[in-house]
């Protein structure tokens, strides 16, 4: 959540930011009108306490003439602290209730509108010609004997797929290659849960205006995550992490689930928009000053991803209206899709600032010894989505797929080969 004190400093911060996301500005001003009811509403209850202390001292020591006026006074002052006490609890529920609703400041120079309003910020890579006619991802996994959607359909239901043979090394190589990358570059590596409680979820922005797209197992109340951010981001809940550690830089592996609610009839065909995949994703806690260049951090990983996988790709400034809660800036690269003629998102890194330390209450200690809450970021390193663009940019006219170099140490051969002729 935002911090009070500084909308109290500067409203006009959180109204810009608003403007920004296309969101309403004016709920600044009813969070200051809640919060300067919420203070009076605490000042009463804490002066109509004190009197009433000071008169229940009073009753013992009075003459009895006194003792029964004061009595009287003691037993009216208790009614009006209680009131005042409830009525202080029924503002501070309501000003939590609406600062739960207000999503992250965005941070100044991200682009204003929709989810169409990205700013592209720098495209890398010449995108493949063909002297054929390109087959999508799918044709190509069926024909490798690496991915069956029919079957998986038929288990499952639609958006869930089987990856097989070659199908599973590849995905296998791509995240073992990410992950040892990350550990090169100095994170920790984690298998984290992906059953997570309510105030996880909830404490990293998942529960808002997107909850319908999250899976909820009702009887244990518990949710199934749509990413390792989740259950990274609360590794550290309620902790105060020494200042001289920060950044905590993990690696998660896990797989993902996600209802892709409003999504049905987009993405229909393949692995593109799927309800189960596997991502490796790197989060990292860091002190709010370093937010910023630890941020360009995670993308420059990410596109070393990229880059070794030789696709074609394109990074985008994500455009204010179409960030997520937590997120105060979101960098995206797209690679190039052959038989989509368009770029279509890989990798996603957002800084979230100190808003989800703020709901989750991770804080470090700072050299002058008091507690202040992390910032945290997340980044995507590798997913199961990477395969369509892989194939796709890789392919030869037989329907063969050539290994990017970097990564055949951990396929163990050079070319995928067909083993299934093309459907006609």
């Amino acid at each position: 959540m935002i911090d009070l004190r500084a909308l109290r400093e500067d409203p006009e911060r959180l109204r810009a930011s608003q403007r920004t996301r296309g969101e309403d500005p004016s709920i600044a001003d009813q969070l200051l009108e809640l919060d300067a009811g919420h203070r009076s509403a605490l000042t009463r209850f804490e002066t109509l306490r004190a009197e009433q202390k000071s008169v229940g001292r009073s009753v013992s020591k009075a003459p009895s003439e006194e003792r029964e006026e004061l009595l009287a006074k003691a037993k009216s002052l208790s009614t009006e602290v209680k009131e005042a006490e409830a009525e202080a609890d029924r503002i501070s529920g309501e000003l939590d209730a609406l600062l739960a609703k207000v999503p992250n400041l965005v941070e100044e120079g991200a682009p204003e509108g929709g989810v169409d309003d990205f700013e592209v910020l720098e495209t890398v890579g010449e995108v493949p010609t063909f002297d054929f006619t390109p087959r999508d991802h799918l044709d190509l996994g069926e024909m490798l004997g690496a991915i069956d959607t029919e079957r998986g359909a038929k288990v499952s239901g639609a958006r869930f797929y089987f990856l097989t043979g070659v199908g599973a090394q590849l995905e296998l190589a791509l995240l073992n290659m990410a992950m040892n990358q990350a550990i090169e570059d100095g994170f920790t590596p984690m298998i984290p849960p992906v059953l997570v409680k309510p105030e996880a979820m909830e404490g990293t922005g998942f529960l808002g205006e997107h909850s319908d797209e999250v899976y909820h197992l009702e009887d244990d109340d518990l949710y199934l995550v749509g990413t390792s951010e989740v259950p990274l981001a609360a590794y550290h809940a309620g902790e105060i992490l020494p200042v001289d550690t920060l950044p905590n830089r993990y690696i998660g592996w896990s797989s993902c689930f996600r209802r892709e609610a409003g999504s049905y009839g987009k993405d229909t065909r393949g692995i593109i928009r799927v309800h189960q995949f596997n991502k490796v994703e790197m989060f990292v806690h860091t002190h709010p000053d370093q937010a910023h260049e630890e941020h360009k951090r995670l993308l420059a990983w990410e596109r070393r991803m990229l880059d070794k996988l030789q696709l074609p790709y394109r990074i985008v400034d994500i455009a204010g209206g179409d960030l997520g809660t937590s997120a105060a800036r979101k960098y995206d690269c797209e690679a190039w899709v052959p038989t989509q003629d368009a770029y279509r998102e890989l990798t996603s890194t957002s800084n979230c600032t100190d808003f989800q330390a703020r709901r989750l209450n991770i804080r470090y200690r700072a050299e002058d010894g008091k507690t202040r809450f992390a910032a945290t970021l997340n980044g995507t390193l590798a997913t199961t989505r990477w395969i369509v663009a892989i194939l796709e940019n890789h392919q030869r006219e037989d329907g063969s797929v050539v290994v990017p170099e970097a990564l055949r140490p951990y396929m163990g051969r050079d070319v995928l080969e067909p083993i299934h002729p093309a459907k006609t």
